[in-house]
């Protein structure tokens, strides 16, 4: 294997531990995530964004993005907004509460985004972008926080400016870019392409991530050679697959692909998972006795756990993270249906850890991951 390969990556003073990252998404990347992501092996995982709208701060959204309680270190928020003041403002209030990199998305091509002229939108206003990077960054610099970016290849296929922006924030002080390689009129359709990441990071010298499409081992060791970056950021194929991270790593570091999860191990990992993500909705009183009670995670609840099914805020947004984890399992589809209509914490809890008891009495380990459904690779990253 090419050592370059896999390798630490340093952002300011926090030298990580390799170069497979987590992509921020919203609705997603929580905090108990982030904290499944690093645990399999992600060397780096980037909050949800948080706006920097002031008057949303206190909102349960926000508060809830910016809970890193637990959480090992470094802690990395994404702020999204198009003022460079209230940017600055925001960056301050997250390293006041924890945040040790501060990542400024112009990456996000959701039109809720985009309509307020935030996210990738960005992108069309090369002064304004360029003046957010430097107001943040010099908020920043007094509390020695490194300042990231996350950007997109351009606005449309006629307008490709990564480039320029690139050496632009370079010069203003941002301490690394991650390039999704699809303009913000692809959305998510359509093909990542390389050929821009690559030309970004020839024209600079901080680090620079590679991110979009990026669905197996093999993909990211060929976005790596093709574009010359120093790590890949990999987000919808962690849905439901969170060891992506460890398979991706391993493969970069041996050339040598690791085993599928054993079933038992996946059905402890996502109870463990279930159990932060109903403590950190906050209306879950039986994931709050679990908490004071681990001991019961190795057991089915009941009635003698003396603690009680709570509210279905937290069961509600679980929901899509069982979907992925049993997308392509046998009796999948059947069982999201079954679980989708359950409306409390220890029914949702209970009906998991059944199907993956069932599951394991047929198979000790989950099939390998299945390449068509991972996507194609692309001949340009692999030449």
């Amino acid at each position: 294997m090419n050592p370059g390969l896999v390798s630490g990556v340093r952002i300011g003073a926090h030298l990580l531990p390799n170069n497979v990252f987590a992509a921020p998404m919203a609705g997603v990347t929580d905090r108990p995530f982030r904290k499944l992501c690093k645990a399999l092996g992600a060397g780096y995982a980037v909050s949800e964004m948080v706006t920097s709208r002031k008057e949303l701060w206190n909102s349960l959204k926000t508060s809830r993005r910016a809970d890193h309680s637990g959480e090992p270190g470094p802690i990395a928020v994404q702020i999204a907004g198009t003022d460079a003041a209230m940017m600055a403002e925001a960056a301050v209030y997250n390293i006041e509460r924890g945040a040790q990199i501060i990542d400024i998305n112009m990456g996000c091509p959701a039109k809720k985004v985009c309509n307020k002229w935030a996210g990738s939108a960005l992108m069309q206003d090369e002064a304004l972008a360029l003046e957010i990077a430097e107001a943040v960054v010099a908020a920043c610099e007094p509390h020695g926080v490194p300042v990231t970016l996350k950007m997109r290849t351009g606005w449309c296929q006629a307008n490709k400016n990564a480039v320029t922006l690139a050496c632009a924030f370079e010069g203003a002080g941002i301490r690394m870019l991650t390039v999704h390689g699809r303009t913000r009129e692809q959305g998510y359709g359509g093909q990542a392409e390389y050929d821009t990441i690559a030309a970004v990071k020839a024209a600079v010298r901080v680090p620079v991530v590679a991110n979009g499409d990026i669905t197996s081992p093999e993909k990211a060791r060929a976005v790596l050679a093709h574009t010359g970056a120093d790590a890949v950021m990999i987000g919808r194929a962690a849905q439901g697959r969170p060891w992506i991270f460890r398979e991706v790593a391993h493969y970069l570091a041996t050339g040598e692909h690791l085993a599928p999860p054993l079933v038992a191990e996946v059905k402890r990992l996502l109870l463990d998972h279930l159990q932060e993500h109903y403590a950190l909705y906050g209306d879950d009183r039986w994931a709050e006795g679990l908490a004071a009670r681990p001991d019961t995670l190795t057991a089915l609840p009941s009635a003698s756990t003396g603690v009680q099914p709570g509210t279905s805020t937290g069961v509600r947004s679980a929901r899509k993270h069982i979907g992925w984890y049993v997308r392509g399992l046998p009796g999948g589809e059947a069982f999201r249906a079954r679980m989708n209509a359950l409306d409390d914490s220890r029914a949702q809890w209970q009906a998991v850890a059944d199907y993956f008891d069932e599951l394991g009495a047929v198979m000790d380990r989950l099939p390998a991951a299945d390449a068509a459904w991972l996507g194609p690779v692309e001949e340009a990253a692999s030449a």
